[in-house]
């Protein structure tokens, strides 16, 4: 299993790293939000343990960019901000579980098994279909009438929010904030050039179209055309 340990106290992160590959899992470590979040996207990781007061970025908000562009991975907070309120903020953020400091190490061990376990298990079943258009979340897959349909990272995430709230519209700002930065540039024709690429993928060729363009209020993933 492969573990991304994202931990600003060198004491803490060493003891945690060091525990965790005595167990024999594959731990990588990050000292700064930024630099966490980058190795998330650029790592497939079975899990991500994350501080919530970190340099660069906080936990939340990295917590909030890698449950963008990976919807699969389980996510636990570990913290010293230990309230309920803090709780409810973390698992809002997107975390699947939360243990406040100070914890004995055992009781991590058992977060960690058993949340790789549920989230396994959840995500191998699993699958947001609408049509014959299906996203299986357990391996990043997309198809449509059982062909593949090959996606980038980030049309990938922007299908995935799309099927989320498959008979909804959604405005460019509702896609900006959940599917992008949110330092996006607003002004940018970003996601309408994103839209047609998934269009070209996921509608060309078939009679039945599946994205709508609503003209002045957003986009909608449904059958037909009428709302």
């Amino acid at each position: 299993m492969k573990i991304l340990l994202v931990e600003d106290e060198p004491k803490v992160a060493a003891f945690i790293k060091k525990g965790l590959e005595e167990q024999a899992y594959d731990v990588d470590q990050a000292y700064d939000g930024l630099f966490g979040v980058k190795l998330a996207l650029q790592n497939d990781y079975d899990l991500v343990i994350l501080d919530i007061i970190l340099p660069t970025m906080n936990g939340l908000d990295a917590c909030r960019q890698i449950r963008k562009h990976n919807p699969a991975v389980a996510i636990l907070m570990l913290t010293a901000l230990g309230t309920t309120d803090d709780k409810i903020t973390g698992l809002d953020a997107g975390a699947d579980d939360y243990l406040t400091k100070p914890f004995e190490f055992k009781e991590l061990l058992a977060r960690i098994r058993a949340l790789t376990r549920r989230h396994t298990d959840s995500s191998n079943n699993e699958k947001l279909v609408l049509a014959d258009l299906e996203m299986n979340l357990a391996d990043k897959t997309v198809t449509r009438s059982g062909k593949p349909v090959a996606l980038t990272a980030r049309e990938f995430a922007l299908l995935y929010y799309l099927l989320r709230n498959k008979g909804r519209v959604v405005s460019r700002v509702d896609i900006i904030e959940n599917v992008w930065e949110t330092s996006f540039d607003t002004g940018s024709n970003i996601i309408d050039v994103y839209i047609n690429f998934l269009r070209k993928k996921v509608d060309k060729g078939y009679p039945v179209k599946l994205i709508h363009t609503l003209v002045g209020m957003g986009y909608v993933l449904k059958e037909g055309s009428g709302l």
